[in-house]
């Protein structure tokens, strides 16, 4: 009887030291992309900041993300660049890729970058979502963040024509969770309007702060404010249309 017990107490405590370390494991969140997502050198005087860049606040020790995004680039350049094949490869079952292009697919005089909506760039998120979900990981399909374009009016234009709405065509056809940052964000910059939406973005006068001595007027790139204001509406939107990702968000 005494045997049976130590060997009954052997087996719990192997069993509770095995439930300990699963629970310390933790699952990536790969995020692939452009500069609207990229972390951005020198934070301490930089006032530029990628959405994903600031992610990691709104999330608990539970996930860890891993930032690939990378500046200037699309579909294209990021998969010929051997930059998508540094992210598959690091792949585990449970992680997520967060797939955000458009912005420099868009670029029909760089053969480097440009892909056609309707074929190349529809084919390039397929290849992400397929590999991804072949190493037992989950996709999750972003359209692209607005550009603060208002016209005379004062109405915001798009600026992305086809790529959204190929996104959109993915996610349903591939049954993969999608997060429409397009649609967030246009109701974001109207919310604000169109002088306190530069608030966003790159806006200085000249002199205004040291990093741009000369001034910017940037509308694409996000200041401080946008990107955590773009980084609360992914949250908000995964919390509400990816299944069981809440158990990463950090409570309030």
């Amino acid at each position: 009887m005494k045997i049976y017990n130590i060997g009954f107490l052997i087996v719990l405590m192997i069993f509770s030291s095995f439930k300990k370390e699963e629970s310390k494991k933790q699952i990536c969140i790969y995020t692939i992309g452009d500069s609207t997502m990229a972390d951005k050198i020198n934070p301490n005087e930089n006032p530029e900041r990628g959405w994903c860049q600031v992610l990691p606040k709104f999330l608990n020790d539970k996930v860890v993300v891993k930032n690939h995004a990378v500046n200037g680039r699309s579909t294209r350049s990021f998969i010929d660049e051997k930059k998508w094949d540094a992210v598959y490869h690091q792949l585990k079952k449970g992680d997520y890729v967060f797939i955000q292009f458009g912005h420099n697919d868009q670029k029909e005089n760089d053969p480097k970058r440009y892909t056609n909506p309707s074929t190349a760039y529809r084919n390039n998120l397929i290849k992400f979502v397929n590999e991804t979900r072949e190493k037992g990981a989950i996709p999750v399909l972003f359209t692209s963040i607005v550009r603060r374009n208002f016209n005379e009016e004062g109405t915001l234009v798009d600026t992305h024509n086809m790529y959204p709405f190929v996104a959109r065509s993915v996610a349903n056809e591939y049954n993969v969770s999608l997060i429409d940052l397009q649609f967030l964000t246009e109701k974001l910059e109207e919310s604000y309007g169109v002088e306190a939406s530069k608030k966003l973005h790159l806006h200085y006068l000249p002199n205004e702060i040291s990093y741009y001595p000369k001034g910017k007027e940037d509308d694409t790139h996000l200041s401080v404010l946008g990107a955590t204001e773009v980084a609360k509406l992914a949250i908000s939107s995964l919390h509400k249309n990816v299944k069981k990702f809440s158990n990463y968000i950090k409570e309030e």
